[in-house]
């Protein structure tokens, strides 16, 4: 019998070998199925620039100076230069404490509002020329950007609008041909500059003096195309309207720039929450001191950890950077207190965020647009360009995603969404639901949303993050269930 079955077993094998020959040559031979396109970008859009400055996330002021010496935190301009004499001035320790961080720009105070230079300018003696600081032959600025350049990290200046110390100041065209010889010397002596931050500043008593922003923002885009020009009104970065580090719970990186006025007075409610309408694409930039002051002062002591990451929630949570300000001391060195605690906020970060329990479980969607926007793309690596995009193109539509974990494994109490903004802004309302309870009623996302809830810890099966309002299809690059131990709160749900 065996012998009689085996033919049969040949035959059939074959048969199937034959079959799944043909499978193979009729789908190589078919027409290849080309991919669904992307929507549409809703205007305006960022800039390459401007993209990169906002993936940087949390980036350092260093106010250094003549107050450094005097306990100040504004000068007087009249402060003798033998004041600024830093016994141990060590920029690669300012380097190695951003670089421990996880910092990628540094931001120098060139000049404040004092007038005194930390490089050699040759249209004052105001300057490190006349401190007996290397014997007046030091250059602070050239230091600073060796040191970040070494690191590779990269740099910013911020050069005073308001000198205390020049007698042309409140001469309208002799001050801005001054403070313009001084940008284009900055601009043509240290390259690669990434941020240069203008401020409003002005004398109390020459308030009518006029600053020719225009033409210094032509110089610098002349001087240094790919640098972001900070200010009130942009025009690549704008300020978040106060120095807390808080951001408008409602935040949208688009502005009117003609609404804006540079140290205009009665514009901070703007600044914080921007403008759905808005022609530019200008995002917010929150700007802290890691002490009270913004120069360092031995009575002072950095932050708590605590909070430095409510701070960070609420900027770089809010669709912000996170500006924030670390002064040396009078040896010319980041203070160990301040160094620990940078690092201390990084660490904390990193434990928070590296973990995503969202990857772990099944991801259920409204809709999907065919082709490469499925769920999955919300949990790869790339957080500008890959996302999930729902079938349709409005946003009024209902939109959901919903993270499914079938044993209630979910345990967490901070929630991140985060918009394809490449595409531009698009998210107005939004709604997180946890096993069916409204949990969060938000408005915009943007580059980043952390919603950090109101509980020590959530155990739960299923999260919806629902998307009420947007303006066309809303893109979504990311998405993120994290437990943050150092929150802690009076309430907790099991």
């Amino acid at each position: 019998m065996p012998r009689n079955r085996t033919p049969l077993c040949y035959s059939f094998l074959l048969t199937l070998l034959l079959f799944k020959l043909c499978i193979i040559c009729s789908s190589s031979s078919s027409p290849h199925k080309p991919t669904s396109t992307p929507p549409l970008p809703i205007l305006p859009l960022p800039t390459y620039s401007q993209l990169k400055w906002q993936q940087r996330e949390i980036i350092m002021f260093l106010h250094f100076g003549v107050n450094t010496f005097t306990d100040r935190e504004w000068g007087t301009g009249q402060e003798n230069p033998a004041v600024f004499n830093p016994s141990g001035l060590n920029t690669k320790q300012w380097a190695n404490v951003a670089a421990d961080a996880g910092i990628s720009l540094m931001i120098l105070t060139a000049k404040h509002h004092d007038g005194f230079c930390l490089w050699p300018s040759k249209y004052t003696d105001h300057s490190v020329i006349s401190s007996p600081w290397k014997a007046g032959k030091g250059d602070v600025v050239q230091e600073f950007v060796d040191a970040a350049t070494q690191q590779r990290i990269d740099v910013g200046i911020y050069l005073s609008p308001w000198d205390r110390h020049e007698p042309r100041y409140g001469h309208d065209v002799a001050y801005n041909e001054y403070y313009l010889a001084q940008l284009q010397e900055l601009l043509n002596k240290y390259k690669n500059v990434r941020e240069i931050w203008f401020d409003g500043a002005k004398d109390p008593k020459s308030q009518n003096a006029s600053y020719y922003f225009s033409d210094w923002f032509s110089m610098v885009k002349e001087l240094q195309s790919s640098i972001n020009i900070f200010s009130d009104a942009g025009p690549d970065v704008r300020w978040v309207g106060d120095e807390t580090g808080t951001a408008g719970y409602t935040c949208w990186s688009t502005i009117n720039r003609t609404s804006l006025s540079i140290g205009a007075p009665n514009i901070s409610q703007y600044l914080s929450t921007g403008d759905p309408r808005g022609t530019d694409w200008l995002p917010a930039e929150c700007d802290v001191s890691i002490r009270q002051g913004w120069f360092w002062h031995k009575s002072e002591s950095p932050k708590r950890l605590s909070e430095l990451l409510d701070i960070y929630y609420n900027s770089v949570g809010r669709n912000c950077v996170l500006l924030l300000n670390v002064p040396p001391n009078t040896t010319g060195l980041v203070s160990d207190d301040d160094a620990h605690r940078l690092k201390e906020l990084r660490s904390a970060i990193n434990t928070i965020f590296s973990k995503n329990l969202a990857e772990d479980v099944y991801i259920k969607v409204s809709s999907q647009r065919s082709g490469e926007f499925g769920p999955e793309k919300m949990l790869d690596e790339d957080h500008l360009w890959s996302y999930w995009a729902p079938s349709g193109d409005d946003g009024e539509e209902d939109h959901w995603v919903e993270i499914w974990s079938n044993d209630g494994g979910l345990r967490f109490n901070v929630i991140r969404v985060q918009e394809a903004i490449g595409l531009g802004q698009r998210i107005q309302r939004h709604e997180i639901y946890v096993d069916g309870k409204l949990m969060i009623k938000g408005t915009t996302v943007g580059y980043k949303r952390l919603h950090r809830l109101d509980v020590d810890v959530v155990h739960a099966r299923v999260v919806r993050i629902r998307i009420t309002k947007a303006r066309g299809l809303p893109l979504i690059s990311s998405i993120g269930l994290h437990f943050d131990p150092y929150w802690h709160s009076k309430i907790t749900v099991n």
